[in-house]
Formats: structure tokens, sequence, C-alpha cells
């Protein structure tokens, strides 16, 4: 989740601004959760199932070769 449209119900401003304490504090947090995501934390859900559709066909067409 990205803090870009989330809106703070402390000021009712949004959370990528940081106008209060709590807006800054819920930002630095969903910060640190974006940066341990490993590798393919940034990657939209769509890409890692487009991704995972190349590697089975490349899967299968060795299978193939090999057989």
């Amino acid at each position: 989740m990205t803090y870009d449209r989330l809106v703070c119900a402390n000021c009712a401003a949004p959370v990528a601004e940081g106008r209060c304490p709590v807006c800054r504090a819920s930002r630095a947090r969903l910060e640190q959760q974006g940066q341990g995501q490993g590798p393919f934390g940034g990657m939209n859900p769509v890409m890692l199932i487009a991704l995972l559709a190349v590697l089975l066909c490349a899967l299968a067409l060795l299978a193939h070769q090999a057989a």
C-alpha cells in the first residue's frame, strides 16, 4: 500500500504531505515497510503473474527439448 492516497484521520490531509505528527509517523512506518519487501516487493501483482507465466513457458520449452 502506498501512502500517497491515504488521508489522515487526525488532520484530514493527505498522509504524503506529513502535516501533523500522526501523518509523519504513518509515512515513516509505510516507507520502512516498503524497504523490506525483497526484490519483488515493489512489483505490481500483474507483473508478478506475467513473470510467472514467462518462467513457466520457459520451463515447459526446456522440458520439451530435453524429451
